[in-house]
């Protein structure tokens, strides 16, 4: 018994041994270019100002937008939701993600009107 662990662990060692090899270095290379610093300024200068060619729309600044809806329809969608008191809920933030019944129907009204 105690000589299968031992070679049981010998061979895993050498495994391990045989499996585990060094990366060599071979210094610095050096670069062989047949083009000169001349002839590659010009081309570096018109790449820059081209920009990123693989960017999406995001990098491309403020688009111009023709928009089809109405000023006071928008308006007034919007007003009507700044006063709804139960537009922020979230449904997630419950249990079982439902809105609890007391909070569908407030019997309170949550507005105020300024008294003159």
């Amino acid at each position: 018994m105690n000589a299968s662990k031992i070679l049981a662990a010998a061979a895993l060692s050498l495994l391990a041994a045989a499996g585990a090899q060094a990366e060599t270095y071979d210094g610095v290379h050096v670069v062989n270019s047949s083009v000169t610093r001349a002839e590659v300024a010009p081309q570096a200068a018109a790449a820059a100002r081209a920009g990123n060619e693989y960017s999406d729309a995001s990098a491309a600044g403020a688009q111009s937008f023709t928009s089809t809806a109405n000023r006071a329809t928008v308006q007034a969608e919007a007003v009507a939701k700044a006063h709804d008191p139960l537009a922020s809920l979230d449904r997630r933030a419950f249990y079982r993600d439902e809105v609890p019944q007391a909070y569908k129907k407030p019997s309170v009204s949550f507005t105020r009107q300024a008294g003159l």
